[in-house]
């Protein structure tokens, strides 16, 4: 089994440390802005709530990482920096980055970054309006209104659940779909001109585009802020669903002259957003097959972890990035979807290192803990059973 991750989006896996973690860096804080000793440098376990960050889109030039992940990253400082300057917290959080990125890492984003820039210097969008996100004319009204009410309660109105952690509901207007298809296709109209060779979403789709690459980070980190972290909350707060800091956003494309099918996988996300943009076309159905850790990702499939979903534009499929899953051949016509990885790089990624038990999620690890429960239970039982013989 493959895991979905390339090397172009590894720069978004960075995992921060622990807030006990110390050490000596290289960057200064500015005069103005005193903070702490370097050794002291560390970041927060859980992020300032209604703490909005700043932008950094305007320093990527200077950035040796992801503006976002400066934004991210931002949430989660000590409440005396937050009122500091932006230089003075870009200090701050590029020292912990170098401190505990290696350098290899490090190359990798610098490289990636030149790639972005030379893209975003010379395509021109088709459509600038995607960029921003207006969210009247790109969600439909039902979603919206739920994630305006924000409850429990009010996703559920809208959502179905037709296999245990898989959530399906209509999401995106048809405009919509039609402009996202409209815009990846122009790019790719570019790189055929141009003869721009791009890097591809992942390992296993050899057609596809990085949506993130072309300057639709800020509206897909929007779209996974504002309108999936708050459904993540609510149905997947074992997998860091609340703390949902970084994503890799891209179009895949399935057709008899494009991918046609994907195999058996797991994705490099906590949650997974998978929207069908469309078109026509008939087969390519999603197949299910049970969520699992690294350490069972390889074990049987039971009986009720079995479901098979078939796409319909517009609607979204939410899940969680270890459920086991591939998309049957698309037989005829040609079907795009956008696919958003969310992640939980600073909160969830960390505290799993730490961890050996996974069965508030992993399938295998609580079936493997029943059947533990009741080996003891039947054991103690025996032991009973024998005592009381003994007595008689």
């Amino acid at each position: 089994m493959s895991v979905d991750a390339s090397p172009t989006d590894r720069f978004k896996q960075f995992r921060p440390p622990s807030p006990a973690s110390n050490g000596n860096g290289n960057g200064a804080l500015s005069a103005a802005s005193p903070a702490p000793a370097r050794a002291a440098h560390r970041l927060r376990l859980n992020p300032t709530d209604h703490h909005e960050p700043d932008s950094y889109e305007d320093l990527q030039s200077q950035l040796d990482f992801s503006p976002m992940l400066f934004s991210s990253l931002e949430r989660y400082l000590p409440p005396p920096l937050l009122a500091l300057s932006r230089d003075a917290k870009v200090d701050y959080m590029r020292d912990i980055l170098l401190r505990y990125s290696p350098e290899g890492e490090r190359t990798r984003v610098l490289r990636h970054r030149e790639y972005r820039q030379k893209i975003l210097a010379n395509y021109k969008p088709l459509h600038r309006e995607l960029y921003s996100l207006h969210a009247a004319s790109f969600f439909v009204p039902s979603f919206l209104r739920a994630l305006k009410e924000n409850t429990e309660e009010s996703f559920r109105s809208i959502i179905t659940e037709p296999s245990p952690g898989i959530y399906v509901f209509e999401m995106l207007q048809s405009r919509a779909c039609e402009m996202l298809l409209d815009e990846v296709e122009n790019f790719e109209r570019w790189v055929h001109d141009t003869n721009f060779r791009i890097m591809r979403p992942n390992t296993m789709n050899r057609y596809g585009v990085v949506l993130d690459d072309f300057g639709l980070e800020t509206m897909l980190a929007r779209m996974m802020d504002d309108f999936v972290r708050p459904i993540a909350r609510v149905f997947y707060p074992e997998v860091g669903g609340s703390t949902l800091d970084s994503h890799h956003g891209f179009v895949v494309e399935y057709g008899m002259d494009r991918d046609v099918e994907l195999g058996f996988h797991v994705d490099d996300s906590e949650v997974t957003l998978n929207v069908c943009l469309g078109e026509q076309f008939s087969g390519g159905e999603l197949f299910f097959r049970g969520v699992r850790c690294d350490k069972h990702v390889n074990s049987e499939t039971q009986q009720e972890e079995s479901f098979d979903y078939a796409h319909t534009p517009g609607h979204a499929v939410l899940h969680r990035g270890r459920h086991r899953h591939g998309a049957r051949a698309t037989t005829s016509g040609h079907r795009a979807n956008l696919i958003l990885w969310c992640r939980s790089s600073s909160v969830f990624r960390e505290l799993k290192k730490y961890q050996t038990d996974f069965s508030s999620w992993c399938g295998e690890c609580l079936r493997t803990k029943r059947v533990r429960h009741q080996s003891s239970l039947a054991s103690t039982k025996l032991e009973l059973m024998r005592r009381e013989r003994r007595a008689a």
